[in-house]
């Protein structure tokens, strides 16, 4: 009599859970995939950052028309993900160990106190070829090997490197983050600058260029590679600073560091699209403050976009060994 009373009071429970799940609204879960997201820096005549404004202070605009801004961050904490990219092309040979010593302070500091628990950087080299020598980690000693495994090169991909460190961190959460340390010219990439551009700008990456610089004079100097840098930067956020070679980079690493430790964060819904051939929106940001440098990026790609056939079938994180030399078979492009 026990088990049957049981059995029928779980069955008694089980229908009215039923009924109650029949009855009750239906919960729907859904990702927020249209909201634009800007990191945003602002700077005084000085060059030192603004970090007192509020959102009211900010005007955006896309398509030609104001936007209300839905979300507003100041000095936004979001776990940040950094790949610093090292040029180990020759022509950079001479000051790649300051680069180096530079690069550990930088990372030492960036990961100590009042960083984010999920911060984390990866270190990648490139030449002619592009190779990740460690991946994401706040590990001291893992970035301290990682940097002292950079080893020189002949040509310079960036523009490759600058595309896979966009796939390094797409599936990576909160602020993206790429560091190119250069001379400033690419010789050998397989990708191009707009597709570099466009990979960057899909993932909401902020970009920082330092560009060394081996004499004061303008002779020998790739400013043609110095301006696509500047570009680069300036078009996703970031910014481009220029050190001599007998200078270290503690400098620009300390002006990075105050541009992510100062970063707003503002988010909005973008307005209908006006054909289906439109493929870049231009974004401006402004502050009501007299004079005030903002830095972020200068529009974002629309979705439609993504069906294009990847470029990056063409390279891979590290290039294939060339054939021997006497032979006939000519060099291979990278595969993916």
């Amino acid at each position: 009599m026990k088990l049957l009373l049981l059995t029928g009071a779980v069955l008694l429970s089980g229908i009215m859970a039923v009924l109650r799940a029949e009855s009750a609204p239906e919960t729907t879960f859904s990702v927020d995939v249209n909201l634009v997201n800007l990191l945003v820096t602002v700077k005084d005549t000085s060059g030192g950052s603004i970090a007192d404004l509020a959102v009211e202070d900010f005007t955006v605009v896309d398509g030609g028309k104001e936007q209300e801004i839905v979300v507003f961050e100041k000095r936004t904490n979001r776990p940040l993900s950094v790949v610093l990219m090292l040029d180990t092309s020759l022509s950079t040979a001479k000051e790649l160990q300051f680069e180096q010593e530079s690069a550990e302070r930088f990372f030492k500091r960036l990961l100590g106190s009042g960083s984010h628990a999920d911060d984390r950087v990866s270190v990648l080299q490139f030449s002619d070829f592009v190779e990740i020598l460690t991946s994401f980690t706040r590990s001291e000693k893992r970035i301290k090997k990682a940097l002292s495994l950079a080893k020189r090169g002949g040509g310079t991909s960036m523009y490759d490197a600058v595309f896979l460190a966009a796939r390094h961190l797409k599936s990576r959460q909160g602020r993206r983050v790429m560091v190119v340390i250069t001379d400033g010219g690419d010789t050998t990439s397989y990708t191009p600058f707009g597709e570099a551009l466009e990979a960057t700008h899909n993932i909401d990456a902020v970009l920082y260029g330092i560009i060394v610089i081996p004499i004061r004079s303008d002779a020998g100097r790739n400013t043609g590679g110095e301006n696509a840098l500047k570009t680069l930067a300036a078009n996703t956020g970031g910014a481009t600073f220029v050190q001599y070679a007998n200078e270290n980079l503690d400098d620009s690493f300390h002006q990075i560091f105050d541009n992510l430790r100062t970063q707003y964060l503002l988010g909005y819904y973008p307005p209908e699209r006006d054909s289906d051939t439109e493929r870049f929106r231009k974004i401006q940001v402004s502050v009501k403050r007299p004079a005030a440098q903002v830095l972020s990026r200068n529009g974002y790609y629309l979705s439609a976009a993504a069906t294009r056939r990847p470029s990056n079938a063409r390279i891979s994180i590290r290039r294939k060994p060339r054939p021997p030399q006497g032979t006939s078979t000519p060099p291979e492009k990278n595969q993916p």
